[in-house]
């Protein structure tokens, strides 16, 4: 046995895992107040919400399971607002603010069983204006509503514009309200019977929703952004429920009574605007739901939310990552298949619950679901597993519980081994006589290699063309000049590619400041079918290779090897870091990587002392 390697290894393995903020450049501290980013108060709220929902206490009354509902209660407190009140709690003392926390854990709760609307009269409950009571938010309406950021974000104004301007013309539904004599409307005549039921209150909600989602998805093109359906639907499903009775029942012709409500028409008509598939599908379970439920449904957790932020929406909109069809419908980008910056990183914690509640609360075999998951989802799943762990730990930080735990065991085995190899392989080409710019580089070479192999397959299988990938040109200053974009890369990017299309080849020669452009403004390579698929895989590898920043590995493991094996920590820092040329996209590497060569180091030391 080779005593000095071993203890080299164990030396680099402990000093790159010393801590969550050792394994990215991410800025994970400022995420725990909710700076920037809600990742942090989601896995909060979500381990809140477990810990209540599978209790360790044994008393049937302190086991809520089957008791988080709103439910038809003449009573001033149900086991639901003891839930939601803690939750909320949680979320706030991780970092958000009221309206956030109060539309993260109603987000939450709804996806763990909450239903999202009770309709009797005077105990009328809703789990948005639960939560956003608990939260001490403000009451508004939804126009303070925003969608997620995508490049730039919409506010709800145009869906009320398009949705109350077609109100004054009667377009909306066929029943003018002036011939209507005394006493028609605003009861049992009309409310709760034939013209209300079967008429009115059908064509308002699904016409609503229809022209407030169309309107929003048009304002998106008009700022020169992809109008992605999600938040589209969504708002448009809310602002709909400020209009349309939102406990109204529909008639026979709609199904059973209780079963279709206004909301699932407001739903239906945002989804079929939107274009959204009618089913989705929960990631890990497989769960089944119905799309216009759950737009629906939204729809009026937002009408009574309060004000979130746009970082609210896009902490919501990393929740919707929980559905295998997130990319299609515009969630989240947790969901994979491009590792992204660990701010984004919530899109397991409703999985994780939803995994939780389907093993009775078993952790483990809830780890080994999200683990098997995550394999299938991603570009490179060994990497997206390594920041699940660096996110999950950090959240534990804040608060512990049934969720980050189940996400700690699903990636900590894949992140050891992650380390491990690399750190094996790090020593062995140094013990060879290697430079530890070379051994880093050649770390980035292999991720490379990889993102172009299977990010082939990936693409592939999403376009039903057979797409081979090669990256012939990954440097700074697409079209920039100063010293800064000079030395990170991921501020610039100079992406080239060769890209083969069902045989056929394209050359695309610098993506972000020449083609891109040119297709999009100038129209150049448009008469092209394959142009457009081009672009789109290569905005989709060379984000994933964009992204790194997320998990340096590459850059803190060599650190690591040198600093044990003697090397000055500052010169192992600033060395690896020069090696890793695709990993030191963005500033924080080298200093990181040098913190990690110290401990190193002193762990190697203290591993050759005697014991005393």
């Amino acid at each position: 046995m080779d005593t000095e390697r071993e203890k080299i290894l164990l030396a680099a393995v402990h000093a790159t895992t010393f801590k969550p903020d050792y394994m990215t450049n991410d800025k994970l501290e400022a995420a725990t107040r909710g700076h920037g980013a809600l990742v942090i108060p989601v896995f909060a709220a979500a381990n809140s919400l477990a810990e209540d929902i599978f209790c360790s206490v044994g008393i049937p009354e302190m086991h809520l399971m089957d008791r988080m509902t709103v439910v038809d209660a003449s009573a001033a407190q149900l086991p639901l607002d003891m839930v939601i009140e803690k939750a909320v709690r949680e979320a706030m003392r991780a970092g958000a603010e009221p309206a956030n926390a109060a539309l993260i854990v109603a987000a939450l709760a709804y996806f763990s069983g909450s239903c999202a609307r009770a309709g009797v009269p005077l105990g009328n409950r809703k789990l948005g204006a639960i939560a956003r009571m608990h939260a001490g938010a403000d009451r508004t309406s939804a126009i303070a509503l925003t969608t997620n950021k995508f490049t730039h974000r919409v506010p709800s104004f145009p869906a009320y514009m398009a949705i109350y301007q077609n109100l004054m013309d009667k377009k909306l539904t066929s029943l003018d309200g002036a011939v209507l004599p005394p006493f028609v409307a605003g009861g049992g005549v009309m409310g709760h019977a034939a013209l209300g039921e079967d008429y009115n209150i059908p064509e308002l909600a699904r016409n609503a929703a229809r022209v407030g989602t169309e309107a929003l998805m048009r304002s998106m093109e008009g700022a020169g952004t992809t109008p992605y359906p999600l938040w589209p639907a969504l708002i448009g499903a809310a602002v709909t429920m400020e209009l349309v009775h939102p406990d109204a029942m529909l008639g026979e012709a709609f199904g059973k009574f209780g079963e279709v409500d206004s909301a699932y028409l407001a739903g239906k008509g945002a989804m079929e605007a939107a274009k959204l598939p009618a089913k989705l599908h929960m990631r890990g379970t497989g769960e089944e739901y119905d799309t216009a439920r759950v737009v629906g449904d939204f729809g009026l957790i937002l009408k009574d939310i309060g004000g979130p932020s746009v970082i609210g929406s896009m902490a919501t909109n990393e929740i919707f990552a929980c559905f295998q069809e997130s990319p299609i419908i515009g969630a989240g980008f947790s969901g994979g298949p491009v590792n992204v910056p660990l701010g984004h990183l919530a899109g397991d914690t409703v999985p994780a619950l939803r995994l939780l509640l389907s093993h009775g609360g078993d952790v483990d075999a809830t780890a080994e679901a999200i683990r098997d998951y995550k394999l299938q989802s991603f570009i490179d799943p060994e990497l997206a597993l390594c920041a699940l762990n660096t996110i999950s730990r950090k959240a534990e930080q804040v608060t512990r519980g049934s969720v980050s735990q189940a996400c700690v065991l699903a990636s900590e085995s894949v992140r050891d081994r992650a380390i491990y190899r690399r750190a094996a392989t790090v020593y062995e080409m140094m013990k060879a006589g290697k430079s530890i710019e070379d051994a880093a580089r050649a770390l980035d070479e292999e991720r490379k290699a990889t993102v172009e192999a299977r990010g082939s397959a990936v693409l592939s299988a999403f376009t039903g063309k057979k797409i081979v990938f090669k990256f012939t040109e990954i440097a700074p200053q697409a079209r920039r000049t100063d010293k800064f974009t000079a030395k990170y890369w991921g501020f610039d990017a100079k992406c080239s590619y060769d890209i083969s299309i069902d045989g056929k080849t394209l050359h695309i020669d610098n993506l972000t400041a020449k083609v891109v452009p040119d297709y999009a403004l100038k129209g150049k390579g448009r008469d092209n079918p394959d142009m457009g698929t081009a672009i789109f895989a290569g905005a989709v590898l060379i984000q994933e290779m964009q992204y790194i920043g997320n998990t340096i590995l590459n850059i803190t493991v060599p650190a690591a090897i040198a600093g044990a094996m003697g090397m000055d920590p500052a010169e192992a820092g600033k060395r690896a870091a020069k090696g890793a040329y695709l990993t030191n996209a963005i500033p924080g590497g080298k200093e990181t990587a040098t913190r990690v060569a110290k401990v190193a180091k002193m762990v190697y030391a203290r591993l050759n002392e005697p014991f005393p």
